[in-house]
């Protein structure tokens, strides 16, 4: 135990020959993001059009992009523990915000927005850079890389927040590609250059659980949308066959 100890007291322990179990808080959050990615689809019906496909694919691709973080994080903090289970709870809430400003993000609540989004993503770095014990430099040196990163993109969310029209899209471009570079870059920054592959341990088998269980909650979402429409509607030979092929 001794050496799970030295990861941080809101680590996950490790346990040879086995991966983290996926935690129901971990499942309640991934919940919360199916109904944002089912937001997304109806704003995408309500302006089907190019400039309409634009919006709700980088609305889609900021949704996914908070999930993915976040899954990241919690691959190594521990759900189990109170701290980090009240991290995730503020997280669905930010979600929340998220998931019902979508429809009226490129209008009325840009800035609701695009606060949420950039106080969820660095809240939680900042978060899991306090969880980190001031001896393991390097993971706190990934921490803080992240967090610059995610900084300078936060600059271009609220500008975008702020902007109108074809100005907030092109702002909130910049900041994704911001954060879908940092990666791909590992995440580089002045004088302290870039990390190592060395410098992660990331779990595969909790990963691949929590992406496996995201695609089981949507399609189970889609199940119970799909059955609702049609229950609303008059029974006939169209409906029905529809109801068939959708099946």
């Amino acid at each position: 135990m001794s050496g799970d100890n030295d990861r941080g007291a809101l680590f996950r322990p490790i346990v040879p020959n086995q991966h983290a179990r996926v935690t129901y808080a971990e499942l309640l959050f991934d919940l919360v993001f199916v109904f944002a990615v089912t937001q997304i689809s109806h704003t995408l019906l309500g302006r089907f059009t190019p400039l309409g496909a634009l919006q709700t694919t980088l609305l889609f691709l900021s949704i996914w992009w908070v999930w993915v973080y976040t899954t990241w994080i919690t691959n190594w903090l521990n759900p189990e523990l109170t701290p980090v289970r009240l991290l995730l709870f503020f997280l669905m809430l930010g979600g929340l915000v998220l998931s019902t400003s979508i429809p009226t993000a490129f209008e009325s609540r840009g800035l609701w927005f695009a606060a949420t989004y950039a106080a969820m993503q660095i809240g939680r770095t900042l978060f899991w850079l306090a969880s980190i014990p001031p001896d393991r430099s390097l993971g706190r040196m990934n921490a803080i890389r992240i967090l610059i990163w995610l900084s300078v993109s936060a600059i271009f969310w609220i500008a975008g927040g702020f902007a109108q029209g074809h100005a907030r899209l092109i702002l909130w471009a910049v900041a994704l590609a911001i954060e879908y570079i940092s990666p791909a870059a590992r995440f580089w920054i002045p004088k302290f250059g870039a990390s190592s592959v060395a410098d992660w341990a990331v779990e595969g088998g909790h990963m691949a659980e929590r992406c496996a269980g995201f695609i089981i909650i949507a399609l189970g979402e889609s199940i119970v949308v799909t059955g609702a429409t049609f229950a609303d509607l008059p029974w006939s030979l169209e409906t029905v066959s529809a109801f068939g092929r959708v099946s």
